[in-house]
């Protein structure tokens, strides 16, 4: 019944963050989307910041199962194309995300340890990733740390200029692109 009932609260929460934004989003909000009290919401979660951080987590986790699921055996670039297509198609976990980059660099201490260990963890799996598959240099002559590094900031800034411009488009064919010339690979 617990993780049926915190399912139930992290639904109704991106619900109300996406109707709402996060600062204009309430857990009393989030109780009456979800059927429960403020202390039902709040025993499951004892902020709005770690809810917030939670919905990130779950954005996480559906988009790691998802690319393992069905695109693991892809080169990197359409990999990573996939990444931003299934943003695509979760358009409340993408604003949930970008919800929670803003809150880390105005300085909520939560948001912005979570944005500084998430990015961390990334850079540094994927400079390994990198390392392990080319050695010191890239086909493009980036370093694998450089690479990392760059890929992580395309990802971000692509997904913010999605959410602006508001529409399904050609951003995952972009990525696509962009990635394979950063690793000095021939595009698709």
């Amino acid at each position: 019944m617990t993780t049926a009932r915190r399912e139930e609260i992290l639904a109704a929460a991106l619900a109300v963050f996406a109707e709402r934004g996060y600062r204009g989003a309430s857990i009393d909000a989030v109780a009456e989307r979800a059927g429960l009290t403020r202390q039902g919401v709040l025993h499951y979660f004892p902020s709005k910041k770690r809810l917030l951080v939670a919905l990130l987590e779950l954005r996480e986790e559906l988009a790691r199962e998802h690319l393992a699921a069905d695109h693991a055996d892809k080169d990197i670039p359409s990999q990573l194309a996939e990444v931003v297509a299934y943003d695509h198609l979760n358009p409340g976990l993408a604003q949930i995300h970008s919800v929670l980059v803003a809150e880390g660099m105005a300085g909520s201490d939560q948001a912005q340890q979570y944005c500084h260990d998430r990015n961390q963890a990334i850079q540094e799996h994927t400079t390994a990733y990198l390392t392990k598959l080319y050695g010191d240099r890239l086909p493009s002559g980036l370093t694998p740390r450089a690479a990392a590094t760059a890929l992580v900031v395309m990802l971000d800034g692509m997904h913010q200029q999605w959410l602006l411009d508001g529409e399904q488009s050609d951003y995952p064919e972009i990525t696509r692109d962009v990635v394979a010339v950063l690793l000095g690979s021939t595009p698709v």
